[in-house]
């Protein structure tokens, strides 16, 4: 066991001391939460993106470094008020070193490559386009019968994108003898949103080149002429396994068999610093855990922050499915905060029959504060669906992604400008309130539900965890606009 030294047993002695005689009211811990502080904590997660090649994603130095940023101050600074560790597990890493798409004058075409693209031959591929019938209702060439009549073999498939997963699109160009797919956006301009293909999915797709719709269409439109589009397609990407972390920190104070729990992502995608998605989530955790250490209360707290999210939430699943049955009962509530400050926002709350009073805490604060909120249904988006799948009441806010919410969503420009503060204080209040709340009082807080076989077992637990690892396959394609599983775009 390791001691204190006698200056560390004091101020523990001292913290302990202040909080036990300040009691937790949900107005003290909103007071706590300050504008100017969050900005800090996004100019320091913005700074360690610059600092890092452009991003703090899994796998790159710049999330490694966040982790640091965060282990500073909940193990460092509040090690008196909190205990933290961190939790290690690994995950297939992918890269897109370089993509290129050559058109039929030889002209280069601006072009985006999602995660876990599968590279092509050194070289690259050319070869003559084959045109795709386009299904906007259903999606384009997301179903075997779309393919009907058509031999893709040894030739670049011409698809639009929309509607279903484009992993869908590249596995049934696959079976069709496709050597690699030209993916048109199917909205116009250059603003597209990187999809994630899936680390699952990796020998089952072909090579893909994502570009803007309106060379896709025009392109379109000559192979129907009857001309032969030729053009090429290069990428170069890398995969292997790579280990990366959660942080979990709670308070030494409170009932270990009643715990009230905030999560919220820490990486970003490769191409950004993600100061939206989802450096809001992790400034207003990291404030409200400053603020609280000051209060008594008598619930355990449970701050998360997750790794690998973009990757397909590998690390709250990977937490979640590792809890032991014990372990799940003593989470009494989980919040989810990711993307609570877009710069043109909605205010959405997701939730479900067994989210009980968490929507209305943070409800009926966004209302006080001349909020219109939007009540929807989980989807399979973010962080909660491990907790939702548990069993454990749950409740997620948001405030959009991509277009009209978030333009830079997943894009380089998610950096300081890509931020409402206004939302982000907002939201962040709201969300110490409803934790100050549950701190204090379980009340209207339901039981968890059990009704799922087997769900308690450990290994009822594996079993899911394998069904939230092909969730997750639909939900690293985007985040949720209304968190009923309905992506921005995929």
């Amino acid at each position: 066991m390791k001691l204190l030294g006698a200056t560390g047993a004091t101020l523990l002695l001292a913290s302990t001391a202040a909080a036990t005689n300040n009691v937790l009211t949900p107005d003290k811990l909103e007071a706590e939460i300050k504008t100017q502080e969050l900005q800090s904590v996004l100019w320091n997660l913005n700074h360690i993106a610059h600092q890092n090649g452009g991003n703090r994603a899994f796998g790159e130095p710049g999330y490694k470094a966040s982790l640091e940023f965060i282990l500073e101050r909940a193990q460092k600074r509040f090690f008196p008020e909190f205990d933290t560790y961190v939790q290690p597990f690994n995950h297939t890493y992918d890269k897109t070193l370089e993509i290129k798409v050559t058109g039929p004058e030889g002209e280069d075409v601006f072009v985006v490559s999602p995660q876990y693209n599968p590279p092509t031959v050194p070289g690259g591929v050319k070869a003559s386009l084959i045109d795709t019938p386009v299904d906007n209702e259903r999606g384009s060439m997301c179903l075997e019968e779309q393919w009907a009549g058509i031999d893709a073999t040894g030739k670049l498939a011409l698809i639009k994108r929309g509607a279903c997963a484009v992993a869908d699109k590249l596995k049934l160009a696959k079976i069709h003898g496709a050597i690699g797919v030209i993916l048109y956006d199917q909205a116009p301009g250059t603003n597209i949103v990187v999809p994630t293909l899936e680390a699952e999915n990796i020998g089952k797709l072909v090579p893909v080149g994502i570009i803007p719709l309106d060379v896709g269409t025009a392109w379109k439109t000559r192979v129907a002429a009857g001309e032969d589009v030729v053009v090429g397609l290069l990428v170069d990407a890398i995969s292997e396994t790579r280990e990366t972390w959660n942080i979990i920190s709670e308070t030494k104070q409170g009932d270990p068999n009643k715990v009230i729990m905030l999560g919220a992502h820490l990486d970003s995608v490769q191409l950004g610093a993600g100061i939206n998605d989802d450096g809001s989530g992790t400034a207003a955790l990291l404030e409200i855990m400053t603020g609280i250490r000051y209060f008594s209360f008598p619930h355990k707290v449970r701050f998360a922050w997750w790794g690998a999210e973009e990757s397909g939430l590998v690390g709250s699943l990977y937490y979640t499915s590792h809890l032991s049955p014990v372990e799940v009962d003593k989470i009494k509530y989980y919040f989810n905060y990711d993307m609570i400050g877009s710069p043109f926002p909605i205010f959405e709350i997701a939730s479900d029959k067994n989210s009980g009073v968490g929507p209305q805490l943070l409800e009926e604060y966004l209302v006080s504060k001349g909020k219109e909120v939007i009540n929807a249904e989980f989807g399979t988006g973010s962080d909660f669906v491990g907790f939702v799948e548990l069993g454990i009441p749950t409740a997620s806010l948001h405030t959009g992604a991509g277009e009209p919410w978030d333009p830079c969503y997943h894009q380089a420009c998610d950096n300081l400008d890509n931020i409402d503060y206004d939302a982000l204080t907002v939201n962040s209040k709201a969300a110490a309130r409803a934790l100050a709340r549950l701190a204090n009082s379980l009340e209207g807080v339901p039981a968890r539900a059990t009704t799922t076989p087997n769900r308690r077992s450990r290994r009822g637990v594996a079993q899911n965890f394998r069904r939230w690892a092909a969730l997750a396959v639909e939900a690293s394609h985007g985040h949720t606009c209304s968190h009923t599983g309905k992506k921005t775009r995929v």
